[in-house]
């Protein structure tokens, strides 16, 4: 069984990212600082063989070397990556405190480039893997608010593609995924009037659904896609187009 880490997959898009696959035949192995009701509803259905839990805050960098080297101990060899943990900022740049800025690129950046770092050493050694990278279309639009947050998932997409040539050699694809605005708990708590008007600037009128974006990253991580790599695979309802 192929093992794939999802960062933050204990809630939202990372718990659909787990589950999907989790289902699609990988062990899905799940970083996060806790786990969810929905996670251990999921881990009972699949169970603990197709999905499992450990507890980690990526937001302590100087311990994911240590991380890395215990995913492999305690599972074997890693097929795949799926960074997804990230967390969200918003408000006007000349008013955020430094400390939030800076959490948000430790968080957004920093963690998933070193974590990445370690995991593909031994994916180099074990000739070949996965790493999906989750950006935003915040990186091709900007968004009024979410400066900062834009400027973490513009970096993850540079890093996915000058990566992408660092180690194709070896057998290693490295691509992205960049949902638009999906349709989950904090959406779905907007205003109407709001939910409407960001619908609205997408093609197909809608929001996005973490299963989607999930699929998508299943697919990157598969066979079919053994020819893909440096790209950013764009899930948002044509808000972009």
């Amino acid at each position: 069984m192929r093992n794939v880490i999802v960062t933050g997959g204990t809630r939202g898009l990372g718990l659909a990212v787990a589950g999907h696959v989790a289902a699609q035949g990988y062990r899905a192995i799940a970083v996060a600082r806790s786990k969810s009701a929905e996670f251990s509803s999921l881990e009972e259905r699949l169970g603990r063989n197709s999905l499992e839990f450990v507890p980690f805050d990526l937001a302590e960098v100087e311990e994911l070397p240590n991380l890395a080297k215990q995913l492999t101990a305690d599972f074997g060899p890693m097929y795949g990556l799926v960074n997804n943990a990230g967390i969200g900022t918003d408000g006007a740049l000349a008013m955020m405190p430094v400390s939030r800025i800076e959490r948000v690129v430790r968080l957004n950046t920093l963690a998933p480039i070193i974590l990445s770092k370690y995991v593909v050493r031994r994916m180099m050694a074990d000739g070949g893997g996965r790493i999906v990278n989750v950006a935003s279309i915040t990186a091709f639009t900007g968004y009024s608010g979410l400066s900062v947050y834009a400027a973490t998932k513009s970096s993850m997409i540079g890093f996915t593609r000058s990566l992408a040539r660092e180690v194709g050699r070896l057998g290693i694809n490295v691509n992205a995924v960049a949902p638009g605005f999906m349709e989950t708990e904090m959406t779905r708590q907007m205003d109407p009037k709001r939910r409407e008007q960001i619908a609205g600037r997408s093609a197909l009128r809608r929001f996005v659904c973490v299963e989607d974006v999930a699929k998508a990253v299943g697919y990157l991580l598969g066979e079919n896609a053994r020819n893909i790599t440096g790209t950013v695979l764009t899930v948002d309802a044509g808000a972009t187009a």
